[in-house]
């Protein structure tokens, strides 16, 4: 039987999550106009879920998105606030049908089916589960519409880490936008259209907002939206982004080679942050938790039924790589970083 999706303790305030789903067979089948009604899709359902997307990026076979949920408010929406969230996301047709069923309700004296009708779409809300799913379906529909095509897009169930804010969600969401500079598909993530720094960087107002949540939670404090950009792209780039004299001080940067990352493991030594950030490190994706040890121990204490009796903590710390105090839940021993 399949386990229930690991999630935060109802007592955190927020959760962060990093998702990852890609396409059945690992087809590369989202292009420029895939990619961008995926971009507008994440954001309508950002905004009827009431959770707040930290970063994203749309590859050719698959998507990561950074996510924050907050624990469900005691005062839900009123009918028209609920209304004038369902008239963003649903057809003409079928929201005429929603408002005519919740007032005729009213009218009825019927407040619980009304209040049973409210749930049905409260449900959907404040949780990454719906949040996902939503998503992902939508965008299906559109893309079997569009291409006449039956069946399922997504190969499995959504991938989820479970992120401590701070260190660990900033580097979560530098990892998520290197995306296109790791495949090759561009020397500075401003440069790929679809990712949430490319985003920030060309104004959009929700993927500035995005990053500054996230480099709030690592300064321990407010920081203004340009402070905090300056501040993102230099852990982005750190000590990779150096100046090359004879090109009129161009600034370069420079990638890792797999013939690198082999040497320092074969050597059992360790690759800095910056190498680690240009490698595909598994960890970031299969680590189930990523935090401080005390985070990674807490999740572990509340999921103590997910494991044997023999296990007794729950930190791991990450192989191969200068991981700054971060753990992760799961102990990755076959190729965690490449």
């Amino acid at each position: 039987m399949r386990k229930s999706r690991l999630k935060a303790p109802d007592h955190h305030p927020l959760a962060y999550y990093h998702c990852v789903s890609r396409v059945v067979d690992r087809q590369f089948v989202l292009g420029p106009e895939e990619k961008e009604e995926f971009v507008r899709l994440l954001r309508l359902y950002e905004e009827f879920c009431e959770v707040r997307v930290i970063t994203y990026c749309i590859m050719s076979n698959h998507f990561h998105v950074l996510v924050e949920v907050p624990q469900r408010p005691q005062q839900t929406p009123d009918d028209a606030a609920l209304l004038a969230k369902l008239k963003r996301l649903y057809s003409p047709e079928a929201f005429v049908q929603i408002r005519w069923q919740l007032e005729n309700l009213r009218e009825l004296g019927a407040h619980e089916e009304a209040k049973a009708l409210r749930e049905s779409f409260f449900k959907r809300m404040w949780d990454v589960s719906f949040f996902m799913k939503g998503l992902k379906q939508r965008f299906s529909g559109w893309h079997n519409r569009r291409q006449g095509r039956k069946g399922t897009l997504w190969e499995e169930r959504f991938k989820s880490v479970l992120v401590e804010s701070g260190q660990a969600l900033v580097t979560m969401a530098t990892y998520i936008d290197l995306n296109p500079v790791r495949a090759e598909l561009a020397e500075d993530p401003k440069g790929y259209r679809w990712c949430g720094y490319a985003a920030a960087v060309a104004g959009k107002r929700c993927a500035r907002g995005g990053l500054r949540t996230a480099m709030t939670t690592w300064a321990h404090g407010e920081i203004g939206e340009g402070a905090s950009m300056e501040k993102y792209r230099e852990l982005l780039f750190g000590a990779g982004e150096q100046r090359n004299p004879g090109a009129n001080g161009q600034r370069v940067k420079r990638g890792i080679s797999k013939k690198r990352v082999e040497e320092v493991m074969a050597k059992k030594g360790k690759l800095t942050r910056w190498e680690m950030l240009r490698c595909r490190v598994r960890y970031f994706c299969d680590g189930a938790v990523l935090g401080t040890k005390d985070f990674v121990n807490g999740i572990f204490e509340h999921e103590r039924h997910r494991f044997g009796p023999k296990r007794q903590t729950g930190a791991r710390p990450m192989r191969h790589v200068e991981a700054d105090g971060l753990t992760t839940l799961r102990d990755l021993r076959l190729k965690p970083v490449g």
